[in-house]
């Protein structure tokens, strides 16, 4: 009750009152005062909730922007706000930076969810192409390069992880998604990935290596759609992030855990899940940090 009861009030009275009290004294406004404290992710995300909490219509939309109007944005917030370009050179610059961050990400979510909505079907010839493609060309001669597949509908496929003899059924909730993040893993970091399969078949600690790929797909998806992946984002990515970023942290994720894993020495793969969860939450913990950049390192 206090807390939104302080929250009302700073929103429509505190911080207007704080806003023009600081303009007075520094002549500059809010944003300019946040490009010239902070950098990197706090600076992003700063201008980010300036802008959104922004009782001017212009601030507000400019979180909405798309890429290709971001220069123009730019022009209308330096116009709304009274700032003389000649006397303020890098704000365009730092601004401009800032919002293709903030689209950036936004189109990232929604570039991901497309790719993540279109199923495996292999009744669908351009999927069942991508699946004798990559999976079986790439992800199986990359992962297994001594010895050969014999049908794409084998026993074979547990060799590498999957549950049944059609790896397609495995690929429920995160379609196409957990297929092209597991051929990505393996064409980018192919002696890792051989080393964590290897390790996904230990007699005690051993797991399912295709399966704990689509699940940490799942992982990396949800991060990414709670908006936890902003600072670690803004911070690894000067300009706008891409799908190859989402790969690249997918690959941090299976690398990361497979340690985590073996560090915690489970009982039985019938605790994946509290193990999984309490992964989860270390990863969640490590993304608070507005410093954070959570890049493969080898």
């Amino acid at each position: 009750m206090f807390v939104s009861l302080w929250e009302f009030f700073y929103g429509h009275f505190f911080r207007f009152w704080m806003k023009w009290l600081l303009r007075q004294m520094t002549g500059k406004c809010e944003l300019q005062r946040i490009f010239d404290t902070y950098v990197g992710a706090q600076r992003t995300h700063r201008i980010e909730n300036s802008l959104t909490y922004s009782k001017n219509k212009v601030l507000q939309k400019a979180t909405l922007v798309v890429q290709s109007e971001v220069d123009k944005c730019v022009e209308d917030i330096m116009k709304e706000k009274n700032i003389n370009p000649e006397k303020d050179a890098s704000f365009k610059i730092c601004m401009k930076a800032c919002l293709l961050q903030i689209s950036g990400y936004k189109q990232l979510y929604l570039d991901v969810e497309s790719v993540r909505k279109k199923p495996y079907d292999s009744d669908n010839m351009q999927h069942e192409k991508l699946l004798l493609k990559q999976m079986f060309i790439q992800l199986w001669n990359l992962l297994m390069p001594t010895k050969t597949l014999k049908a794409r509908i084998s026993k074979q496929w547990a060799d590498i992880g999957f549950q049944g003899d059609d790896p397609k059924t495995d690929f429920r909730g995160m379609g196409i998604l957990g297929l092209i993040n597991l051929v990505y893993f393996s064409e980018n970091y192919t002696s890792e990935a051989h080393q964590i399969l290897s390790r996904s078949n230990h007699p005690k600690l051993g797991y399912s290596y295709a399966i704990v790929g689509i699940n940490l797909t799942e992982m990396a998806y949800s991060l990414l759609k709670s908006e936890a992946l902003k600072f670690h984002l803004y911070n690894f990515v000067p300009g706008v992030p891409t799908m190859e970023h989402f790969h690249q942290f997918y690959c941090y994720l299976v690398y990361e855990f497979d340690k985590f894993w073996f560090e915690e020495k489970p009982e039985s793969i019938m605790y994946f899940n509290i193990y999984r969860e309490k992964f989860h939450e270390k990863i969640k913990g490590l993304l608070l940090d507005c410093n954070v950049s959570l890049t493969l390192k080898i």
